[in-house]
């Protein structure tokens, strides 16, 4: 019952195994199967009748080791290939950098779903069937997880890795960790529970916590940031911890909300989106194991620069630093807990994620040529990109947002990135000499489609260091339509020409006439920019009016259907009472009525308007042959003892009359009944069928017998 079995199939499924569950609205108890399919732990969903049949298939379907196409190495790795490129173009994420052995394996599931034996095979049946990419995606994420994984690891964190970190702390005692890969969730609450129970034994109460935990499928942090979980947890969180920092629900636990404000979910590619920084906990567990190993190198050194100085490290059991303890020696020898070193890694090696982004979105990207074919020299290509590198002006490629999408030049002494996060906004890196003049300039480039020039910027205020932007809006061709162009041009100072004459009284000086045009133009920017502010913000106060009243209705309307609904419930209640009296008499009476029947010692037959038995006494045994099963059967079917063919037609005629009948039948065995034959009225005075009762006389007509005959 309940989630019974849900745990045995996530630990099959993680094995590679196949798992099968039945169709709960075919169930005559749905909750198993309803609990594994909520937890993503059924891969095949169906009838009871039809599940053997799939189980044969995914046997039948398995490559043996004599199929000539097994040790097609070179063809299944180009379908191998073909596969990634599919869920490359399905789900904008590369997976060339996971191991491919866990990549054929997982693609090996799916293929003994459907029946296939040759990957080539599997390759046509997704071009046909985008909905299997998505499902072979989600495959390929392994979301198998736990409270409280590993429970040697986290005593260690509360005991060693969490005090040290609180003796070094900042007096406000503030802690960012990031969880990479957290699945559902499990893993983030556990480290915000252990958290919490080691700053009430450390005694820090004013020390607060940030959890940043990503994963890369969207699903498994929709449900993570429900934070509901089934009962079968209770196999992995202690009792204790579960009356404390879990709430029942239904079937099920859902996280306490101290707990839940603790962590911020989002979904997040490490192979390709910026990392979380300024971190004193990164907890990465099992997810190095499925990475090959140029990935996991080119990670560590990621992971170094995020953390900060003294930052500790938490992987998984089976998983290690390998080459980079110097970046991270561990806490102990049998620990999967690392301090971070103040060694800094090699510039070189820190590989952001960030730039694989912007070259994978640059409108013009150089595809790397095959080492077999070696490229051609083109003298007029590499002039040209000589010229470009060399003579061509500094430039950025943005969207309308500002995000920069590509870069061209040496662009260092006017754009630098910001402290914190990486963010790639050309608005946060601009420095502060050409900032609010390009924002300017690029909103109204935006805005009227039209290139807009700002002509002489100074840079640190030198005089002499001018510079010159040019913003304008792309419309051809069509795949950079709506991105914008910003180029920045170093020009030179004008010289200052010798006065020819002295100047008249009051004349202005023309370097300061044009600062001072310059400085009306960007106050005129920024009133724009701040009046279009204004009607954003006044637009967006509307809207949050509108939705609050939308929802102060809804929730008037909810709370007169709550009590509506508790007071029908109350009402339901007072008649489930009064019915449970009423049942309680009418057992009291039906009670009544067969012991004063039996104390008559009078055989009675009951019937209904047809003349079928409804009901009869012990007693009436021994004149007809009854059994509880002949209840429903008609008079006229029934064999008794009685010397009394009429009986059938006298109990209809008493019906058809409602007069009462009386005679003296004798039976085959020597003895004599009364039988009277009467309606049956109810309280209602209804006719509702016919009473037949006999009363034995056998004693008075054998007394009779002998009066007549001494």
């Amino acid at each position: 019952m309940g989630s019974d079995g849900t745990l045995g199939l996530q630990a099959i499924k993680t094995q590679g195994g196949l798992t099968l569950a039945q169709e709960p609205r075919s169930a005559q108890f749905d909750s198993m199967p309803k609990s594994a399919i909520a937890a993503g732990a059924a891969d095949v969903v169906g009838l009871a009748s039809d599940l053997p049949k799939r189980i044969l298939l995914v046997i039948n379907a398995q490559p043996s080791a004599t199929d000539p196409s097994h040790g097609a190495e070179d063809a299944a790795a180009g379908d191998l290939d073909s596969i990634l490129d599919l869920l490359r173009a399905r789900s904008k994420h590369d997976l060339t950098l996971y191991k491919p052995s866990t990549l054929r394996r997982r693609i090996e599931r799916r293929m003994a779903i459907h029946g296939f034996k040759r990957m080539a095979e599997y390759s046509a049946f997704l071009l046909a069937n985008p909905s299997e990419l998505d499902l072979l995606f989600k495959e390929m994420l392994i979301g198998v997880t736990s409270f409280f994984r590993d429970p040697e690891a986290w005593n260690e964190l509360s005991s060693v890795a969490l005090p040290e970190l609180f003796a070094r702390a900042a007096p406000d005692g503030r802690f960012r960790a990031w969880v990479a890969g957290c699945s559902t969730g499990e893993e983030a609450y556990s480290l915000a529970i252990v958290f919490t129970e080691t700053r009430e034994r450390l005694a820090r109460p004013a020390a607060t916590l940030q959890i940043f935990a990503t994963d890369l499928n969207a699903d498994a942090i929709a449900f993570a940031r429900q934070g509901r979980y089934v009962a079968s947890i209770a196999a992995d969180v202690s009792a204790e911890r579960l009356a404390r920092f879990f709430r029942t629900q239904d079937d099920g636990y859902v996280i306490d909300p101290r707990i839940r404000d603790m962590v911020l979910f989002a979904q997040h590619d490490l192979i390709m989106d910026p990392p979380f920084t300024r971190l004193d906990l990164l907890c990465c567990r099992n997810l190095l194991i499925y990475f090959n190993a140029t990935l996991q190198k080119r990670l560590l050194p990621l992971f170094h620069y995020s953390l900060l100085p003294g930052g500790v490290l938490m992987l998984g059991g089976s998983e290690t630093v390998g080459p980079a303890q110097n970046l991270f020696p561990p806490l102990s020898s049998k620990s999967r807990l690392y301090r971070r070193s103040p060694n800094a890694a090699a510039p070189r090696a820190v590989d952001f994620p960030v730039h694989r982004r912007i070259s994978a979105r640059a409108p013009a990207q150089e595809l790397p040529m095959s080492p077999q074919t070696p490229p051609t020299v083109n003298l007029q290509v590499l002039a040209d990109q000589l010229l470009l590198q060399k003579f061509s002006p500094a430039a950025v490629l943005v969207n309308g947002l500002g995000d920069i999408l590509y870069i061209s030049g040496h662009t260092g002494q006017y754009l630098e990135p910001a402290a914190g996060k990486a963010n790639w906004n050309i608005h946060v890196m601009a420095r502060a000499a050409i900032r609010t003049q390009l924002a300017v300039a690029l909103r109204r480039a935006v805005k009227e489609r039209k290139a807009v020039e700002v002509h002489g910027l100074r840079m640190d205020g030198n005089a002499a260091h001018q510079i010159e932007i040019t913003v304008e809006a792309i419309d051809e061709p069509k795949s950079l339509e709506g991105m914008v162009m910003v180029v920045f041009r170093e020009v030179a100072a004008p010289l200052a020409e010798k006065p020819r004459r002295k100047k008249r009284a009051g004349a202005i000086d023309p370097a300061i006439a044009a600062e001072l045009m310059r400085s009306q133009e960007e106050l005129k920017g920024l009133r724009e920019a701040m009046r279009a502010s204004e009607e954003e913000l006044q637009a967006a106060i509307e809207e949050l009016q509108s939705t609050n009243e939308e929802l102060q209705s809804a929730n008037e309307e909810l709370t007169t259907s709550k009590e509506e609904a508790q007071s029908m419930n109350e009402e339901l209640q007072t008649i489930n009472v009064e019915l449970q009296s009423k049942l309680d008499d009418l057992a009291l009476a039906q009670s009544d009525m067969q012991n004063l029947l039996n104390s008559t010692d009078i055989a009675t037959l009951f019937l209904d308007k047809d003349l079928n038995v409804r009901r009869f006494t012990e007693q009436i045994k021994r004149i007809i042959n009854l059994r509880d099963a002949d209840i429903g059967r008609p008079l006229s079917d029934l064999t008794t003892t009685l010397h009394y063919s009429e009986l059938h037609a006298d109990a209809k005629d008493t019906l058809r009359t409602l007069a009462f009948s009386e005679k003296e039948i004798s039976t085959s065995d020597a003895h004599w009944f009364k039988v009277r034959i009467m309606p049956y009225r109810t309280v209602a005075n209804v006719i509702q069928g016919a009473v037949i009762t006999f009363v034995d006389i056998t004693a008075a007509k054998q007394l009779e017998s002998r009066l007549r005959n001494p």
